[in-house]
Parts: structure tokens; C-alpha cells; sequence
């Protein structure tokens, strides 16, 4: 099996259409992990990934200006792993939608707890300071 077999966003061929209006947890795609996979793993290597998302942006739901952002997602596969275009899509769904740092952070740790879950995932957001005053709020998962 290809591992990016099934995808419908990454390589369609077409104009990506993209959504600026409300976060839409229905963009986020996943792809067979690898380090699932005993003939692409056949050690059992344990892997991770790091991503960080530098243009992440959304409103203030109280002033409705805008909020600038870094989205980092660290992780431990289980058997799916996210799909980067598909990610992209999603947290640009959220560039005129208005909620506070911390409900977003979470928003985005439960999306994709429930499109991959993980071993662990934790979603960290470094936002630009608001009123001289950074929130970097985080939202863990851990599979019991």
C-alpha cells in the first residue's frame, strides 16, 4: 500500500478552494504512519514529529482584530499520521473565525486526537502579544 493512497486534497490536480470563515475539522486528512508499517519499520523504531505552523492567524472574538500566531504540534503516531496540506487547509479555516487562544489550542488538540489518535500529541500556540501581554496556551493528549 502507498502510503498516500486516498488523499483527496494533496496533488488532486485541481485550484485548491480554501475556507477563511470557520474551523473545519473536515480538511484534515491522515495517511498510514510508517513507523506502523513492519516492512517500512522493520526495527519498531519509535518516531516523532515536530510541526511548527508560523502564519497561523485568527480574530479576537471580543474586537474581532486580528490575532497572529505559531501553531507547534509535537506527536507520537499510533497507526495514522496528519497530512501537511490537508493541516494547512485546516488551520487556515480558522483566519476570520473569532475565539480566545486557549479554546483554539484546544479545538485544534481535539481534531486531531480524534482524525489520528496518537500515542501523544500536544499543540502548543506562541501568539503574538495582545495589550503587551503573550499567551502561549497548550493542549495535551495522552492515549491511556
Amino acid at each position: 500500500m502507498e502510503l498516500h493512497e486516498g488523499l483527496k486534497t494533496l496533488g488532486e490536480g485541481k485550484a485548491t478552494t480554501y475556507c477563511y470563515d470557520a474551523p473545519d475539522a473536515g480538511l484534515l486528512e491522515w495517511f498510514p504512519s510508517p513507523y506502523a508499517n513492519r516492512e517500512l519499520n522493520p526495527c519498531g523504531c519509535t518516531g516523532t514529529l515536530h510541526i511548527s505552523c508560523p502564519e497561523f492567524t485568527c480574530l479576537c472574538p471580543m474586537t474581532g482584530q486580528p490575532d497572529f500566531g505559531t501553531i507547534i504540534i509535537d506527536y507520537q503516531p499510533d497507526q495514522r499520521c496528519v497530512e501537511s496540506k490537508s493541516l494547512k487547509l485546516y488551520l487556515g479555516s480558522f483566519r476570520m473565525h473569532g475565539e480566545f487562544h486557549e479554546a483554539g489550542v484546544n479545538r485544534i488538540c481535539n481534531d486531531l486526537v480524534k482524525l489520528m489518535d496518537p500515542v501523544w500529541l500536544r499543540v502548543k500556540g506562541e501568539f503574538t502579544p495582545r495589550g503587551g501581554i503573550p499567551f502561549w496556551p497548550t493542549a495535551e493528549y495522552r492515549k491511556s
